[in-house]
């Protein structure tokens, strides 16, 4: 990944550190966006906002290997470095953090992190292994960059409560900021899977927003959630999905249930659904 001239890129803490203590003592604050890269109009918008909240902005790329298991094909998630780091550069970025796996993973490493029941039910049953690895990278990525505040997408719900738990619990001293997630022009999230569908494939994918929107309606207005998650299962399928994984109202503040199966507070409705190889997750606030 070649240093383009508006951007630096480090690869070691240590460098990272050395700029970031130099940006402190010249008086600025600091916003983290934390990527795995192929970066589109999402990522950007976290960046771009980043730049109004922090006098500086870093962004990482780094494809973290805990989160992802062993059939998901660490080898196949895209790469695209030089695209990413011109991107960035554009949207405002300062620096770029482009840390190799031997940098982030010492091979005597031995600490794990486990959150507990932000990362339960829901991604968690189907992504055992995920927010262990998610927890643990951003922990690490907090720590050696030390921001004023970190920015995350919406549309990772369920990470975005994992990574508050996780800085509550441990006592890390920056502001997480949970940005609206960003759609096309037909209300699909902006994600890099998207790049997998074939055209019929992308048809089916944009009916996913809409059936959540009538789910959350229905929820809103008093209805039973067993069956309002029912509908939404069965409309997903009838719109082409092959799989559905989950569809789950929860309770908006860390995705715990609804006791008497209707909503009394805050929710929100997620789901995860599969066109073919391709697994799309989605959600909106009730």
């Amino acid at each position: 990944m070649p240093e383009t001239p508006d951007l630096p890129i480090v690869r070691t803490v240590a460098a990272l550190r050395q700029t970031v203590s130099e940006w402190r003592r010249q008086g600025f604050t600091v916003a983290f966006v934390p990527t795995m890269g192929a970066l589109h109009e999402g990522h950007l918008t976290l960046v771009r906002e980043a730049g109004q909240r922090a006098d500086r902005v870093v962004a990482s790329v780094f494809v973290n290997p805990t989160q992802i298991a062993a059939h998901e094909d660490l080898g196949a998630y895209p790469r695209q470095k030089a695209r990413d780091a011109g991107l960035l550069a554009g949207a405002g970025c300062a620096l770029l953090y482009a840390p190799g796996v031997e940098e982030m993973y010492p091979a005597d490493a031995t600490t794990t992190v486990s959150v507990g029941a932000p990362a339960e039910g829901l991604e968690g049953d189907f992504r055992p292994q995920m927010f262990g690895g998610v927890a643990l990278v951003v922990a690490k990525l907090l720590n050696q960059v030390q921001p004023d505040v970190a920015l995350f997408g919406e549309k990772d719900f369920q990470q975005l409560i994992v990574i508050r738990r996780l800085v509550r619990d441990l006592d890390i001293p920056v502001d997480i900021a949970g940005l609206p997630t960003i759609r096309d022009g037909h209300g699909l999230t902006l994600s890099s899977r998207n790049a997998y569908l074939s055209p019929d494939a992308l048809e089916v994918a944009r009916q996913q927003n809409g059936v959540l929107a009538e789910a959350g309606v229905s929820a809103a207005g008093g209805a039973d959630l067993a069956a309002v998650e029912a509908k939404a299962r069965e409309a997903l399928l009838r719109a082409g999905f092959s799989h559905v994984d989950y569809v789950a109202v929860r309770r908006a503040d860390e995705l715990g249930a609804f006791e008497d199966g209707t909503v009394d507070g805050p929710a929100r409705v997620l789901a995860a659904a599969w066109i073919g190889k391709t697994r799309l997750i989605d959600n909106m606030a009730v």
